[in-house]
């Protein structure tokens, strides 16, 4: 579940972000705790605690005194666009610049893509999902 080379914290947070966005942990609904988190994960809850904090700083979750963390209404939007964002700046980016470099224009990359089986595999994971 949690892997090497980039701090649990982060992982955390991005476990919870997961579950935002696949809706297992939907909006208004009550974040786990990070003792919780912690226990399932065998890590410190004050790493735990950190992730979910992170979450609470990006307006993702909010506290209820007393009662727990809470998913902000919007999130799971929010996280959408901001993974898209992401994932065009990691991917999308560097595919286009590198398509410029080699000449190639979009029917070009989008044959590429359908060759390999890429796209068709990705609708059909979503179409079962």
């Amino acid at each position: 579940m949690l892997e090497d080379g980039k701090p649990l914290f982060l992982q955390i947070a991005e476990m919870v972000e997961n579950s935002i966005i696949d809706g297992s942990l939907p909006e208004e609904g009550q974040a786990p705790s990070s003792n919780e988190l912690s226990a399932f994960h065998r890590i410190n809850p004050a790493t735990a605690a950190k992730g979910l904090n992170q979450l609470v700083s990006d307006g993702i979750l909010y506290k209820k005194r007393g009662i727990g963390l809470f998913v902000t209404t919007g999130a799971r939007d929010a996280l959408r666009f901001r993974r898209r964002e992401r994932f065009a700046r990691q991917y999308i980016d560097p595919l286009v610049a590198e398509a410029d470099k080699l000449g190639l224009d979009i029917g070009e990359i989008k044959t590429m893509l359908e060759l390999r089986g890429e796209v068709e595999t990705m609708l059909e994971q979503r179409e079962e999902a």
